[in-house]
């Protein structure tokens, strides 16, 4: 608003000057002199120092945006843009299993995902219906959803390191109809059968004894595949929903996100330009398929664009370069602290002979950012931010360190995305007198969001398959009068659980065994903090403003404060000692 009030004040200059019969040098020289004078350099010497930054994120978003229009405007699926794919590059490794070397051209893809297909149809599933897939990594993986997809049925990608509980949850919030898993899963899927519905049909990849298949009364769907036909199947009835992939869970059970064939799209394509990929780039591929940063980011770049995909079963920080060297990977994908994984490892010469150029993810740390690029020689980081669902994905398009995207200031409704404050006591949006949201100045921090369009899919927002979660995650009268957006949120990795014990009984042994039965390793607390009592607000809710301030810091608080070591397997109790060993870097979080 400043800027626009400048703007006014000098052209007013420039009409008044031109009223009484000034030249029009002198006009706009002195209307010139009033927009800066009155604050109007600031917005100059922003342009200038983000025009090239913003030129190139307006070009990535209207090139994806036009190639978005052209689909939705043709009724294109991902099958129809990878039956598109497969046409150009036929005979072309699409996807590498790092495990067996076992590599799949872009046709043997094709036509295993239509093998899936009819045996979708042969099951009687139709467009709508959707399948459970648990299961590690592999290229089966990718084969069966795109399949599924070529018939319209949803496949539901569930984390291989649920159990019990959480496991049940995401069968039952999906409404599948059957379960695919892998051999390796056997045990975690024993432990929940007997709670699963009757009427789900239940399919094994793998080596299964056949003992257990007769336990779990499982059909071996390798076989099935293996004679099932390879053309192309009939056409199905084009469905919105591609599949569904569950939020992290950190902070409850987690919840089912809707990912449409544009949503697939969209965070694929945004990646392939933004980051200047290239057809005969070859991406290292460690993250798990059954999340968007490994299956969409990734393997996107394989149905989508027709690049090879080397995919790794499980992330090994020992064999990565080493990985890299083997498949000729020009690509890296990373997430959360992988970075900082691969720099505790010993110097090897492997770590400055390959050939990777760029690293995508999100998560790496300020402090690790230089480091990374010095010591392996890469020279490009693609940090993102943006949840499976959300509809406010930015990148870092110029190689900022430590920033994970922006937003325009020339032109900020362009991408209507914001940073907006939010009462630190209660996470509720702060609001003005007229009941809409306030906006961050730079530097504040805040929670993002995006207007919500839903006839733009850049905009849409598509929620999960609980309607209430995805009322939770819509705020109204945000940016003016009647509309709404997305919140982005404050999930994230799990941290300290502070427990009222008044008793003095309480067992860290059997709380951790409990907890490692529940929940999987990343949402485990790495802090506990046991108090007497937890205090609470006049209305009852918890204070959780001061256990934030206080941290694990032994020295600010008379409670017991646990750390959980990991390699050990135990919580062990934080001493002043221990605290400096987390503050130096010499024990890792």
């Amino acid at each position: 608003m400043h800027y626009v009030a400048s703007g006014s004040m000098s052209l007013g200059s420039l009409g008044l000057l031109r009223l009484f019969g000034a030249s029009w040098s002198w006009s706009l020289a002195a209307g010139l002199g009033v927009y800066l004078g009155t604050g109007g350099w600031r917005y100059l010497y922003v342009v200038v120092r983000t025009a090239k930054r913003d030129i190139n994120g307006l070009y990535v978003l209207l090139r994806v945006k036009l190639a978005l229009w052209h689909h939705i405007r043709n009724r294109n699926t991902i099958p129809s843009i990878f039956a598109q794919t497969v046409v150009r590059h036929p005979d072309k490794p699409a996807l590498v299993y790092e495990a067996t070397g076992e590599t799949w051209t872009f046709s043997q893809l094709d036509q295993i995902s239509n093998a899936v297909a009819h045996w979708a149809l042969s099951q009687g599933w139709t467009a709508g219906d959707v399948v459970a897939l648990f299961m590690e990594s592999r290229p089966l993986q990718v084969a069966l959803w795109l399949g599924l997809a070529k018939v319209g049925v949803e496949a539901a990608l569930i984390n291989f390191n649920l159990r019990r509980d959480s496991l049940l949850h995401c069968m039952g919030v999906s409404a599948s109809r059957a379960l695919v898993f892998g051999a390796e899963l056997v045990d975690a899927v024993s432990e929940v059968s007997s709670s699963l519905s009757e009427s789900m049909v239940w399919f094994s990849t793998g080596d299964l004894r056949p003992d257990q298949m007769a336990t779990l009364k499982c059909h071996p769907l390798d076989s099935i595949l293996a004679s099932a036909p390879r053309n192309p199947p009939p056409c199905a009835v084009s469905k919105d929903r591609l599949f569904y992939i569950y939020t992290s869970g950190t902070t409850g059970l987690p919840k089912a996100a809707i990912v449409v064939h544009s949503r697939y799209y969209r965070i694929a394509a945004f990646g392939y330009h933004s980051f200047r990929m290239r057809p005969d780039d070859i991406i290292y591929d460690c993250l798990p398929l059954y999340h968007s940063a490994g299956n969409i980011m990734g393997v996107g770049q394989c149905l989508i664009h027709g690049i090879t995909v080397v995919v790794k079963k499980k992330f090994s920080a020992s064999r990565f370069w080493e990985d890299c060297i083997k498949h000729n990977c020009t690509v890296v994908q990373y997430i959360g602290e992988i970075c900082r994984y691969l720099l505790s490892q010993p110097v090897r010469p492997s770590e400055r002979q390959h050939r990777v150029r760029l690293a995508v993810g999100n998560g790496l740390r300020p402090s690790v950012w230089e480091a990374f690029m010095e010591r392996f020689g890469v020279k490009q980081i693609g940090e993102f931010y943006g949840a499976t669902e959300c509809n406010c994905s930015i990148a870092n398009m110029d190689g900022k360190v430590g920033a994970c995207g922006f937003n325009s200031r020339i032109l900020p409704n362009v991408y209507p995305i914001r940073l907006l404050k939010v009462n630190e006591e209660t996470m509720e949006l702060v609001r003005d007198k007229q009941g809409l949201c306030v906006t961050c100045r730079p530097g504040e921090p805040g929670l993002l969001v995006g207007r919500i369009n839903q006839e733009d899919p850049l905009r849409r927002f598509d929620g999960y398959a609980s309607q209430d979660a995805t009322r939770k995650k819509i705020a109204y009268n945000v940016f003016k009068k009647n509309d709404s957006a997305y919140l982005s949120g404050v999930e994230g990795k799990a941290g300290m659980a502070a427990i009222a014990d008044s008793t003095g009984n309480f067992n860290c042994n059997s709380f951790l065994k409990e907890v490692q039965q529940a929940l999987p390793p990343y949402a485990r607390p790495i802090f506990l903090r046991i108090s007497p009592c937890v205090d609470t607000t006049g209305t009852f809710k918890i204070q959780k403003t001061r256990l934030q301030r206080e941290g694990y810091d032994p020295r600010l608080t008379t409670d017991q404060i646990y750390f959980l070591n990991s390699r050990a397997g135990r919580y062990e109790l934080v001493t002043e000692e221990l605290y400096n060993a987390f503050e130096e870097g010499r024990i890792s979080l």
